[in-house]
């Protein structure tokens, strides 16, 4: 396995928001974990509800007694979501605060995704495939048909989001498990890249044999097409084998 990352604050934000986790080794039961989180809240609460959720989820797996992988990423997600809500509910200039999360584990040859939000898991392989789905206003009104994909992608609504960690009681969560094959990569990102970068040119980053680090290849696309958010990437590359140097 080979795994790239990197978050950066863009060129129009004073803070970074969003939030990245990835780890290789086991996290608890599960063989390994990324995450992805783009926090929304103002003042620092944004760049708190991300960090913060993202370390509740990873302790909460750490403790799951449990195998089954999805269970786990949901009792993550849960206990984050209780978590974060907790905090904003005990701290006035926090209330409102959330943050949006896509986690992942590669168990075998199948990867396990779970979602809150607008926060992307892509799966390159032949062509760039969304296997999430965003939960956003203007991403709902495309799949009713009232807009056009390209309608929705230059909507200025279209960073509402309509699920979020840490702003209710209840979260709903999408589940998702992904057969993989020799040559897949793994794309997780926040939509300081989505929105930036349309997915030919993500595909097309993915695939130059030149880009060393993908992630950060991704990132200074999102920078150079106007970078008008934070951005956060992870690609997993989950059948890479590599001769480690002792």
């Amino acid at each position: 396995m080979k795994v790239f990352s990197a978050t950066d604050i863009g060129q129009k934000r004073q803070m970074n928001q969003d939030f990245i986790y990835t780890s290789e080794e086991p996290v608890g039961n599960l063989p390994n974990l990324f995450v992805v989180a783009d926090g929304m809240g103002g003042h620092n609460a944004g760049d708190f509800a991300s960090r913060y959720g993202v370390s509740v989820l990873v302790e909460t797996v750490r403790k799951d007694k449990n195998f089954n992988p999805v269970k786990i990423i949901r009792n993550g997600i849960e206990a984050a979501n209780r978590e974060v809500l907790d905090q904003s509910r005990k701290d006035p200039s926090m209330s409102g605060m959330g943050t949006t999360m896509v986690a992942a584990t590669v168990v075998g040859g199948y990867a396990y995704v779970a979602n809150v939000g607008d926060s992307r898991l892509y799966l390159a392989g032949e062509k760039l495939d969304q296997i999430t789905q965003d939960h956003s206003l203007i991403a709902e009104m495309v799949r009713l048909g009232e807009l056009s994909p390209e309608e929705g992608r230059n909507h200025p609504d279209k960073n509402i989001i309509t699920r979020a960690v840490g702003t209710g009681d209840e979260i709903k969560i999408d589940f998702f498990d992904i057969k993989l094959e020799p040559g897949n990569q793994i794309v997780m990102c926040s939509d300081g890249l989505s929105n930036m970068v349309e997915d030919g040119e993500i595909f097309s980053i993915l695939k130059e044999s030149g880009a060393e680090d993908k992630a950060q290849a991704l990132v200074d696309r999102a920078n150079a097409n106007g970078g008008k958010d934070n951005i956060a990437v992870i690609v997993v590359e989950p059948f890479t084998n590599e001769v480690r140097e002792c």
